[in-house]
């Protein structure tokens, strides 16, 4: 459940701390004082859109955190540390903070974290109702994501969803592949001759440079020979051979040393060339005894350069490329070769299907008991809402035989507000206030069936009045026996029956706009029911009415 709230140059709020306790609590104030306000400030730091038109006139950011606990939401507690995200044990801190510029941040227990994860954590912790959610409730497709979470078929109707899309997938295949076929046909045959060529060839990785290599050592193999005899001669084996010149030059210096020190620094640099220059001398012999001359190997190196160049330029591709190039053409001429096979791409097509006609079978199912279950409810519901003469169905529309992304069914509200009426959809008979009273029975059914903690009811009760308003309270007040609620209301009768009473004020405050909340006492709660009943001018009367209310509690 929702623990705390701190808000920081948010909106109208500049600083707000606010403690948060369980069951029914109900958010009270002139419109406009910023009850809403608060709604959106939470909604940021669960994850909701973000702008700069939330940072507070004049501030630099606006800054939201959030605190639960989550003892009771272990999967919660196994999502943080699969995500590396954990605090301390059964608490939870969500933050986001919005800079002047639109730039936004997100902190989960106080580590840097993405948007989706804020999303993702509010998700499992707070169900919001906005007062706008009946005008949602007027689409198929909205209707259909209510009956299926009441019912806990979401997951089922995602892995139907899933296969209806693989399903599709294979059957897009197939009929490329058929309207395709000659076109496929003509480019696996010259993929196939062009395979075929490429591995005749059988050119290696590397072969090329090495090829080139070799060519160029055997086309110059008589200049290299003459060279490093030249080279021989000339370190060690002529009269006048390098070697011999330096030895006799070390062997002057040498006892000289002992007249002058400073000798002994190019005695050491000579000593080093000559034992370099006797590693070149091995080193020539040992190449001078390898390399001949082998006009045989020349002429088999110089056609092989001839028939890959030859290939090169069929291909126009370079020579170095050409197994890059086999390798890319064999496995193009494989999926060639697997779509090919007309009749096994059938056979996964219908696979495909069978595994969604599967699902879709079991999800109608499924749907067909929760659809009455949530019709008796929400009939139930009706009669105390002053509503006793309508009556509320979910129709599921066959789709069949091939359905869609969403199952075998459209998913349709349907109701009458007056005995002996013909049902039709929602959104062609409820006027405003009889859509909201059955909006808001939905929600309520809906609500008590999540599985979140915090739920929370955002002016949702606009458009009714009375004994209605009373009837509402009361549900609400039911439900914050099992979970946390939070309602922004404008109805004394609603928020006569919460267990805790806040008022929301706007007042004036170095030039601007500021929300201040009290946590209403006994005394101020009467005060403020009186307000809600009677506008500006409150009278001993209209007091005693508002305690009297609240002696309904």
């Amino acid at each position: 459940m929702l623990l705390h709230l701190a808000i920081r140059d948010f909106a109208i709020v500049d600083r707000l701390e606010l403690e948060f306790r369980p069951g029914f609590t109900a958010l009270t104030g002139e419109t406009g004082a910023g009850k809403s306000i608060l709604i959106d400030a939470l909604s940021l730091a669960l994850g909701e859109r973000s702008g700069n038109e939330q940072v507070r006139s004049g501030a630099e950011r606006a800054d939201v955190t959030a605190e639960f606990a989550i003892e009771s939401l272990p999967g919660l507690g196994n999502w943080l540390r699969e995500q590396a995200l954990e605090g301390d044990p059964n608490r939870m801190l969500l933050r986001r903070v919005v800079d002047r510029n639109g730039r936004s941040r997100a902190f989960i227990n106080g580590h840097a974290a993405t948007v989706n994860q804020l999303r993702e954590a509010g998700e499992r912790l707070v169900d919001i109702h906005g007062q706008h959610a009946h005008q949602s409730l007027l689409r198929s497709e909205a209707q259909r994501q209510v009956l299926d979470a009441h019912a806990g078929l979401v997951p089922l109707a995602k892995e139907a969803g899933d296969a209806f899309h693989e399903w599709q997938r294979l059957c897009r295949v197939r009929l490329d592949h058929e309207s395709n076929a000659l076109a496929r046909d003509a480019e696996r045959e010259q993929l196939a001759w062009q395979v075929e060529e490429l591995s005749r060839l059988a050119l290696a990785p590397g072969e090329w440079d090495a090829v080139q290599s070799e060519h160029g050592r055997l086309a110059h193999a008589a200049s290299l020979i003459e060279g490093v005899r030249s080279a021989i001669d000339t370190l060690s084996e002529s009269e006048n051979a390098a070697l011999g010149a330096l030895s006799g030059v070390l062997s002057r210096l040498r006892p000289l040393v002992e007249f002058d020190e400073s000798l002994r620094e190019s005695i050491a640099l000579l000593e080093s060339g000559e034992a370099q220059a006797r590693e070149a001398a091995y080193a020539l012999r040992h190449y001078a005894d390898r390399i001949e001359l082998d006009p045989e190997r020349l002429g088999e190196v110089e056609r092989r350069l001839e028939a890959v160049h030859n290939a090169a330029r069929k291909f126009r591709a370079a020579p170095e490329a050409l197994p890059d190039l086999l390798a890319s053409l064999q496995v193009r001429l494989k999926d060639l070769e697997i779509t090919a096979d007309l009749e096994a791409l059938a056979t996964q097509e219908q696979a495909a299907r069978s595994r969604y006609d599967r699902l879709a079978a079991q999800l109608s199912a499924e749907r067909s008991k929760a659809a009455a279950k949530l019709a008796r409810e929400v009939n139930a519901a009706m009669k105390e809402l002053a509503m006793a003469g309508g009556r509320f169905e979910v129709e599921l529309r066959s789709l069949l035989p091939d359905g869609g992304a969403a199952g075998n069914e459209q998913v349709e509200f349907l109701v009458t507000t007056n005995p002996g009426v013909e049902l039709r959809p929602l959104a062609k008979v409820a006027s405003g206030g009889e859509l909201s009273r059955i909006s808001l029975a939905i929600q309520v059914i809906t609500s008590r069936a999540a599985a979140v903690p915090t739920l929370i009811f955002d002016e949702v009760d606009a458009g009714i009045g009375g004994a209605v308003a009373e009837v509402v309270g009361r549900k609400l007040r039911t439900l914050g026996e099992e979970r946390q609620v939070l309602c922004v209301t404008h109805l004394p009768q609603v928020a006569a029956q919460a267990r805790e009473q806040w008022s929301v004020a706007k007042g004036t405050e170095g030039g601007g706009a500021k929300s201040r909340v009290a946590v209403l006492d006994q005394k101020s709660r009467v005060e403020e029911i009186a307000r809600m009943l009677g506008g500006v001018a409150i009278t001993a009367t209209t007091r005693k009415h508002a305690a009297e209310m609240l002696g309904l509690r």
